[in-house]
């Protein structure tokens, strides 16, 4: 029972920081609602995109996507899970009522942010409520942390669904934050060859742990191009996933375009931001038909879960998700977690999670 009626959350300033503030804590708004208590919270590229930016529309909100916790209370209808379970909590939540809801692609829900942030995707806070679908269970030996990179991985899982990766494709990823790790991790399952680019040097390296057969830093490698020709016997990339964002998109996505094979594809999964021009060689692609796959967030492939395919790879040991995390902080501490994670050239940081 929650004795509470308030809880802690980190929320958005004028200027683009967090301000711990007490909050109402969430009610069940419908019989099949599940109330979670948060325990581990994790900062996704998204988030960063928005760091120390003076955006009014985000002003006073709760962010964060990337949650696990404990069930508390549950709505009567509910019977996937009880209180007391470990649960890693889906904040993809669209409007139920659209086309693409209708066929579980809420991913490409018209309303989708509107509704996320509104109820599931909060996870910067003590508690968070949503549909009991949006909770998935955790086995004994799946920690907090592990879990809360399970929405990075899933993302991964749908960028890898469209791709069509085959088995022996060579494959470069663009960028080794949590998504271009994940990425690289998931392409080795499918029996891919992977080739790394970043400019972090520890990135890189853990990207060799995780199974990278060949990695190259674009900031110290004048010729990434030649690297990319050789590991792929002169052909280029039969797929190659941009997983970098961001700001350095109008760099990056270029560059994934003149790494594609002719017949090639390139997976757009980076995040840009809002109003990004970039300048790309259309001829070029047009004449090699290379494909350019969009890939946006991630919801059901065919009958399953893409959240619960992932989380089936994490618990049987075929996705490492300790390797990705570097940091630990308190929520209290949410700002300086945010600025490590900001410079991470310097930091080396890769995933941070947040103690709630």
């Amino acid at each position: 029972m929650i004795m509470e009626e308030k809880m802690k959350a980190a929320v958005k300033t004028a200027d683009g920081e967090f301000e711990m503030c007490e909050v109402d804590i969430p009610q069940l708004s419908q019989p099949d609602w599940v109330l979670a208590r948060v325990k581990v919270a994790g900062i996704c590229g998204t988030d960063l995109r928005h760091w120390k930016k003076k955006e009014p529309s985000l002003e006073g909100k709760i962010m964060g996507h990337e949650l696990a916790g404990e069930v508390v209370k549950v709505g009567e209808a509910v019977k996937n899970v009880k209180p007391g379970d470990r649960v890693v909590i889906e904040t993809l939540l669209g409007d139920g009522t659209c086309d693409w809801c209708r066929i579980q692609q809420y991913n490409l829900c018209p309303n989708l942010y509107e509704v996320r942030m509104k109820t599931i995707s909060q996870a910067f806070a003590g508690y968070v409520a949503g549909p009991s679908n949006k909770f998935y269970k955790l086995p004994d030996h799946v920690s907090y942390e592990e879990a809360t990179l399970l929405d990075t991985f899933s993302v991964c899982m749908h960028a890898i669904q469209l791709s069509g990766l085959k088995l022996n494709d060579k494959v470069v990823v663009i960028g080794a934050g949590p998504i271009g790790l994940g990425q690289l991790q998931l392409a080795k399952i499918c029996g891919a060859d992977v080739l790394v680019t970043d400019v972090v040097d520890h990135s890189l390296q853990v990207a060799k742990e995780l199974g990278a057969d060949e990695v190259v830093n674009a900031k110290t490698n004048e010729d990434v191009l030649k690297a990319v020709k050789e590991f792929t016997n002169g052909r280029g990339a039969d797929v190659v996933f941009e997983c970098a964002g961001g700001a350095s998109m109008p760099a990056t996505l270029p560059q994934a375009t003149s790494f594609a094979r002719i017949g090639g594809k390139v997976l757009i999964v980076g995040g840009f931001d809002e109003d990004t021009s970039i300048d790309l060689k259309w001829q070029e692609i047009q004449k090699a038909e290379i494909k350019l796959i969009p890939s946006a967030s991630y919801s059901f492939w065919g009958i399953y879960p893409e959240m619960q395919m992932s989380l089936d790879l994490l618990a049987k040991g075929k996705l490492n998700a300790k390797k990705l995390i570097t940091h630990r902080y308190k929520l209290d501490d949410i700002n300086q977690a945010f600025d490590v994670d900001f410079n991470k050239e310097k930091t080396g940081a890769i995933f941070i999670a947040l103690e709630v």
